[in-house]
C-alpha cells in the first residue's frame, strides 16, 4: 500500500528519496576523510597512503559512471537504485570492521577493498537520478531538482563533518563510522517500498500531475538501450563538453570538499571540534549554492531559451569561485578563510543545476548514459586532483594546492562558451519506433 501525501505532488516524494541517496552516499565518503585524523595515526598510515585510498574510491566511482548509467537504464530506476544502496551499505560498514577483523597486509587489503566496491556502488547514484528527474518533472524544468538533488550531498558531508568529528573524540573513529549504516538502511527499504521507474506506474500520482508532466510522462518505458544510442551519447559533442568542463569545475569541488577538514587542521592549526564545526560551512554554503543555482537556472532557460540560459550561471560563477578561492587561502584569519572557501565552493555547486539540467535537455531519454559520460569527466578531477593535493599537502604546500583550484574555476566557467544545449541529440531508430 503506498502512502498518499495530501497535497504533495508524487515528484517530490521521489526527489527527496533522491536526495536521500545523495545525502547517504556523501554523508558514508566524507565521514571517512573526516574519521581519517585519528584513522591515520591509529593504524599507522601516511596521508600519501590515505590518498591513495581516497584515490582507490574515485578510480572504481569513475570508471563506473557510464555503466552505472546503463545500468539504471537497463535495470530501471527502482531496482537499481536499491542494489546500489544495499552494496554500498555493506562496503561502507566493511571499513570500520576491517581493523577489527584483520591485522597487517590482510587489513589493507581489506579496506582498499572495502573503497573499491563502495566506489562501484556510489557511481549510479547520479546518472540514475539524472534520468528519474527526467521522466518525473515537466521538460525545461529539471534545473531545480538537479541543483536541489545535488545539495543532499553537501548536507550530508555537513552532517557528516562536525557528527564524525565529535562521535569519534567520544568513542573512537570506528565506531563513529558504524553509525552510518542506520539512515543508509532506512533509505533502502523506503525506496524500495515507495518508487517506480515511470509516473505512470505509481499508483499515488493523480490524473492531474500527469497531466503536468506531459504525454511522455504516461507513456511506458521504451526499450532497451541499444549500442546505436551508446554511441550516440558517447560521440556527441556538446556532452563531451559538458564532460571536459566537468571534470576540470570537478577538481575545485574535490579539493573543497575533500581536504576542508585536513587542511583547517593542518594549516590553520585549528583543534578537531572547532575544524568539525567550520568544516561543514563549506558544505552548507555548496548545498544552498546547489539549490539556488538550479532554481536560477530554470528562470533564466524560461526567459532567454536553452542557449543562453543554461550557459548564463557557469560562465559568471566559475570565475568568481576562483577569484574568492585565491582570496580565501591568503586571508590571514582562519575563520576570514573559512567564510571566502564557503563562499567559493557555495558559488561554484551553482552550476550542478545547469550541468544536470544541460545533459538532459542533451539527451532526454539517454539522460542516465550521457550523465554517466559527464560524471565519468566529472570524477576524473578528483582522480587527477586527489593525489596532487594529498603530496602538496603532505609538504605544507596548501596555499599551492588552493591556487590550482582557482585556475581550474575560471578554466571551467570559460568552457561554457563553446556549449551549447539547444543542439538535442536525435534519437536513435529503434528508440523513435519505442515511443
Amino acid at each position: 500500500m503506498i502512502l498518499r501525501l495530501s497535497g504533495v505532488r508524487v515528484r517530490w516524494v521521489i526527489l527527496a528519496l533522491l536526495f536521500g541517496f545523495a545525502f547517504v552516499a556523501y554523508m558514508q565518503r566524507t565521514s571517512f576523510s573526516v574519521a581519517a585524523d585519528q584513522m591515520m595515526p591509529d593504524l599507522g598510515m601516511s596521508q600519501v597512503q590515505l590518498g591513495w585510498l581516497v584515490t582507490g574510491y574515485l578510480v572504481t566511482y569513475t570508471a563506473c559512471q557510464l555503466p552505472g548509467g546503463l545500468f539504471g537504464q537497463w535495470l530501471g530506476l527502482r531496482r537499481s537504485l536499491v542494489i546500489a544502496g544495499g552494496v554500498a551499505l555493506v562496503a561502507s560498514t566493511a571499513t570500520p570492521l576491517a581493523p577489527m577483523l584483520f591485522c597487517g597486509t590482510a587489513m589493507v587489503a581489506v579496506l582498499l577493498l572495502s573503497r573499491l566496491v563502495l566506489g562501484v556502488a556510489h557511481a549510479p547514484v547520479f546518472p540514475v537520478s539524472t534520468g528519474a528527474i527526467e521522466a518525473w518533472f515537466p521538460p525545461g524544468k529539471w534545473g531545480f531538482p538537479n541543483g536541489l538533488q545535488t545539495a543532499g550531498l553537501h548536507v550530508g558531508s555537513a552532517a557528516a563533518t562536525p557528527v564524525i568529528a565529535f562521535t569519534m573524540q567520544a568513542y573512537g573513529w570506528k565506531n563513529a563510522l558504524l553509525w552510518t549504516a542506520i539512515p543508509a538502511l532506512l533509505l533502502v527499504l523506503v525506496w524500495a517500498w515507495y518508487a517506480r521507474d515511470r509516473p505512470s506506474q505509481h499508483p499515488g500520482v493523480s490524473a492531474a500531475e500527469l497531466a503536468e508532466l506531459g504525454a511522455e510522462a504516461q507513456a511506458p518505458a521504451g526499450p532497451t538501450l541499444t549500442r546505436a544510442d551508446v554511441l550516440r551519447v558517447v560521440e556527441n559533442r556538446d556532452v563531451l563538453l559538458l564532460a571536459v568542463s566537468y571534470t576540470i569545475m570537478n577538481y575545485v569541488f574535490y579539493l573543497l570538499g575533500t581536504w576542508c577538514f585536513l587542511y583547517l587542521r593542518q594549516e590553520r592549526h585549528l583543534s578537531v571540534p572547532e575544524s568539525g564545526v567550520l568544516g561543514a560551512l563549506p558544505f552548507i554554503a555548496a548545498a544552498i549554492g546547489c539549490t539556488v543555482g538550479g532554481k536560477w537556472c530554470d528562470r533564466l532557460t524560461t526567459r532567454f531559451g536553452l542557449r543562453i540560459g543554461y550557459r548564463a550561471i557557469p560562465l559568471f560563477a566559475l570565475p568568481l569561485a576562483g577569484v574568492l578561492l585565491f582570496a580565501g587561502v591568503k586571508a590571514s584569519s582562519p575563520y576570514t578563510a573559512v567564510v571566502l572557501l564557503s563562499l567559493a565552493y557555495g558559488i561554484t555547486e551553482m552550476t550542478e543545476g545547469p550541468y544536470g539540467a544541460a545533459t538532459t535537455a542533451v539527451s532526454r531519454k539517454n539522460a542516465m548514459a550521457a550523465y554517466g559520460v559527464v560524471g565519468t569527466g566529472g570524477n576524473l578531477g578528483g582522480i587527477i586532483g586527489t593525489p596532487i593535493v594529498a603530496w602538496l599537502s603532505s609538504h605544507g604546500a596548501w596555499t599551492a594546492a588552493f591556487i590550482t583550484g582557482a585556475a581550474a574555476a575560471i578554466i571551467s566557467g570559460i568552457m561554457w562558451l563553446w556549449i551549447d544545449c539547444s543542439r538535442a541529440m536525435e534519437e536513435a531508430p529503434s528508440a523513435a519506433h519505442g515511443n
